[in-house]
């Protein structure tokens, strides 16, 4: 989603207020802007596009002032261009907003018959008309911050200048993140820490329903019922964050070059390798007294608790229902005493997920989740976590969070097979002797780029796309086709393996690849037998498994990439990465913005 700062500081801010959305970049947006304190006037500049069109604007019109607000826009209300880009303005009123008003068509309704006029398609202006039209009345800055908040439905993150007054920023947090940065004689506020990390390492983060005055000299935290509050400050790990792509190309192919890293480091905080056990981690439930687990989350995270799902059933016989979040709350599940819910966000600020944990804890059940952001609202709201260690990922398609998930999930399946009996000590070592395996194995599949590469070439050619598997590898064929769709804009889909002839394979003919996913297990041939009836249709066939299943399956024209042999029970975790790199190269040979693709935004925080 977009991304806020603000500096109250003592030299000339908007360099660096453009320096901190740049570390915010990897949200996505679609525009940018600035507005300080010039000369006692508020004064702005935005752009349409990158950063670096906002930097270039600067350049020609540099803005003075030692107090400022900064934006970068992902569209939701208007379409993305300079009129549309935050700042917003009114009269003696500028605001920069993360999220939607759901109630700005009322509000603007309002405004305009009482005169207000609107430059913006957007619901951030009702705001700032509602904050200049409470300063007609008299009020103070703080007064009209708070009486316009209090009109306010949605989830939204507001950062609020007041011309004339060069030592005072309001911000407010419904929903999407937002933190205070502390320094020395000067404060800041930000979307998160990684935004901040240049300027400070403590940080208050603000709680749903907080709205702060910010000033040099420190800051006050209010709720929305006026009353000030205290929230705890700590130290933030953001900035350790070094966010640079090396000597890769783009962000998301350094991402998915860290993973043997990253798996490795998650594992090893779950399993001892050394014992060849399960770790004594802390848990909000113990998994031999639930009777059902729900899972919930949204795009890949949903799609690793899918693999979950597989295996806690499978190791742990442990019933698992999983939902999209943002179906789950509306289905009004039905949960007992003695279910626990589970939750999973590379962010930890998805709005829908969010809003399903909610749900979950006014059932009175249990609540763990999976997040990569230790200090995030699904984090803090959780009655346990099982962190990821993948690190910052900013590339907005999700890869290295992916198979991290993947890792805790495994670890917990093995977890779950010894707490509820269906699992020996044994059958545990063995699972976890495989997973000790996974980073080798999945150093060893990054080997194999230099072939992905030509066959991506070939892809970019396409434009429909269809991926199949069965069992652990449907979830990885719908993933694989999801990764595609975000970076390359190739429409894909994927299914599972036995579903193709009851209609899909309607959409098989000589241009239509099938990209199946198919490591040698228990069912390996029965996905040979669907893969034979793409071949008979004239589909162009690429086959993603290992040494056995490429001598196993005699078909005649085909691509192969072949995996490293390995446990059943890990293929998930390591063919995730060719599915990865193939998507990866699809979009640089077509030349898309991997990184920050068309339309989407990395954390998701309005439903």
């Amino acid at each position: 989603m977009c991304g806020i700062v603000g500096i109250v500081g003592h030299s000339p801010v908007a360099p660096l207020i453009v320096d901190a959305l740049k570390r915010l970049e990897y949200r996505g947006y679609d525009s940018a802007g600035v507005a300080t304190i010039e000369h006692g006037k508020l004064a702005r500049r935005r752009a349409e596009g990158k950063l670096v069109n906002l930097e270039r604007r600067l350049a020609e019109e540099p803005l003075g002032g030692f107090i400022g607000i900064g934006h970068t826009r992902w569209a939701t209300h208007g379409v993305p261009n300079e009129v549309n880009a935050h700042p917003h303005f009114s009269e003696d009123v500028a605001i920069v907003h993360n999220g939607i008003i759901e109630n700005f068509s009322e509000l603007r309704s309002e405004l305009v018959a009482e005169g207000f006029v609107f430059a913006s398609q957007t619901d951030t202006e009702v705001v700032a008309h509602l904050v200049s039209r409470a300063l007609r009345g008299g009020a103070s800055p703080q007064e009209a911050a708070f009486s316009a908040l209090k009109r306010l439905k949605g989830a939204f993150a507001l950062a609020i200048l007041f011309r004339g007054d060069e030592d005072l920023i309001i911000g407010a947090r419904s929903g999407p993140p937002l933190a205070v940065g502390h320094g020395e004689g000067e404060m800041f506020l930000g979307s998160d820490a990684i935004a901040l990390a240049p300027f400070t390492d403590a940080i208050t983060y603000l709680e749903d329903g907080d709205w702060v005055v910010v000033r040099r000299s420190g800051m006050q935290i209010f709720d929305m019922e006026g009353r000030p509050v205290e929230r705890p400050r700590q130290q933030s790990v953001g900035t350790s964050f070094l966010v640079d792509k090396g000597n890769h190309r783009h962000f998301m192919e350094k991402e998915i070059h860290e993973q043997p890293e990253v798996i490795s480091h998650t594992l090893a905080n779950y399993l001892d390798f050394a014992e060849g056990g399960v770790r004594a981690f802390e848990m909000p439930f113990d998994f031999g007294k639930i009777d059902r687990l729900a899972v919930s989350a949204c795009g890949t995270a949903y799609l690793a608790g899918l693999i979950g799902k597989y295996w806690l059933e499978r190791y742990a016989r442990l019933p698992v229902d999983i939902d999209i979040a943002s179906e789950f709350r509306y289905r009004e599940m039905p949960l007992s005493k003695s279910s626990a819910a589970l939750f999973v966000s590379q962010s930890g600020e998805t709005a829908d997920t969010l809003a399903s944990l909610r749900y979950c804890r006014a059932q009175g059940v249990p609540i763990a989740s999976i997040v990569n952001v230790r200090d995030s609202t699904i984090a803090r709201e959780s009655d346990g976590i099982f962190p990821t260690l993948a690190g910052p990922e900013i590339g907005v398609a999700s890869t290295k969070a992916f198979t991290c998930q993947l890792a805790i999930f495994a670890a917990l399946a093995a977890r779950a097979g010894l707490q509820r009996g269906t699992l020996s000590d044994e059958e545990a070592r063995r699972m976890v002797r495989a997973l000790s395996e996974a980073p080798r194995y999945a150093a060893q599949a990054l080997r194999l780029e230099g072939h992905i590469e030509k066959i991506a070439r070939e892809l970019s050619q396409v434009r429909h796309v269809l991926y199949l598997g069965r069992d652990t590898s449907y979830p990885l064929a719908m993933e694989g086709a999801l990764k595609l769709k975000e970076i390359s804009y190739i429409h894909a889909e994927g299914y599972a393996a036995g579903e193709l002839k009851h209609g899909p394979i309607a959409l098989i003919d000589e241009s239509m690849p099938v990209i199946v996913i198919a490591p040698t297990d228990r069912i390996f041939e029965k996905t040979v037998s669907n893969m034979q009836e793409v071949a008979a249709r004239g589909g162009r066939i690429i086959l993603i498994t290992d040494e056995a299943g490429a001598a196993r399956a005699s078909l005649d024209k085909f691509e192969t990439i072949v995996m490293p042999t390995m446990p059943e029970f890990i293929a998930p975790i390591v063919y995730a990465l060719p599915v990865q790199m193939l998507a990866y190269h699809t979009a640089v040979a077509m030349g898309t913005d991997v990184d920050q693709p068309r339309n989407l935004a990395k954390s998701v925080t309005v439903e």
